[in-house]
């Protein structure tokens, strides 16, 4: 018969406890502030890389 072990997993899952309203609601606010700032981010360099291409490629026609 196979020698029973224990499951590190199940012991994990028996430490956990809820996590303070105040801390939860202030790591979700960071989270979302962190998402919009790379949201801006991306929005911004994507329009000035499409915008210095036209800028050059009328240059390049006059």
């Amino acid at each position: 018969m196979a020698k029973k072990r224990k499951n590190p997993f199940k012991e994990l899952e028996a430490s956990l406890r809820e996590v303070p309203p105040g801390m939860k609601k202030k790591v979700m606010n960071d989270i979302a502030a962190a998402k919009l700032i790379m949201d801006m981010g991306s929005l911004f360099s994507f329009n000035i890389g499409s915008a210095l291409r036209r800028l050059f490629k009328t240059f390049g026609n006059n």
